[in-house]
C-alpha cells in the first residue's frame, strides 16, 4: 500500500506564493505513476488541479496555468505544488493522491482515478 501526507499550507494575502508538499510511503511507492493535487473549497467539488507522471509529463487545470507548478521527486518519493499569485479563489482544501503504475490515466485530473489520499492542507488567501 502506499500512504500520502501533505504539508506546506497556510494563510497567506493575495498575490503570495506557497509550496505544498506530498511525502509518500509504504511497501509500494516504487510503482506509483501519477501523482496530482486536488482541492475542495466548502460547499463545492472536488477539482484536479495538477497531476504529473512518474516520467514528468505534467497536466493543470486552466484556472492555475501560469501560475501553479507541480513537481516531484521520485528518489524522495515527495510530491510538490509551487502556488504563485495566489488569489482568494484558490482558498480550499488541497489534497494529495496517487495511483499505481499500469492503471490507464485517461484523464489524470480526475478523482476517481487516484486510490491513495492524504488528510489534506488548508491553503488560504486573504484579499
Amino acid at each position: 500500500q502506499v500512504q500520502v501526507v501533505e504539508s506546506g499550507g497556510g494563510s497567506v494575502q493575495a498575490g503570495g506564493s506557497l509550496r505544498l508538499s506530498c511525502a509518500a510511503s509504504g511497501g509500494y511507492t516504487s510503482s506509483i505513476g501519477y501523482m496530482a493535487w486536488f482541492r475542495q473549497a466548502p460547499g463545492k467539488e472536488y477539482e484536479g488541479v495538477a497531476a504529473i507522471a512518474k516520467d514528468g509529463r505534467t497536466h493543470y487545470a486552466d484556472f492555475v496555468k501560469g501560475r501553479f507548478a507541480v513537481s516531484r521527486d521520485n528518489a524522495k518519493n515527495t510530491l510538490y505544488l509551487q502556488m504563485n499569485s495566489l488569489k482568494p479563489e484558490d482558498t480550499a482544501m488541497y489534497y494529495c493522491a496517487a495511483v499505481l503504475l499500469g492503471h490507464n490515466v485517461l484523464q489524470p485530473l480526475s478523482p476517481p482515478i487516484y486510490n491513495f489520499w492524504g488528510q489534506g492542507t488548508q491553503v488560504t488567501v486573504s484579499s
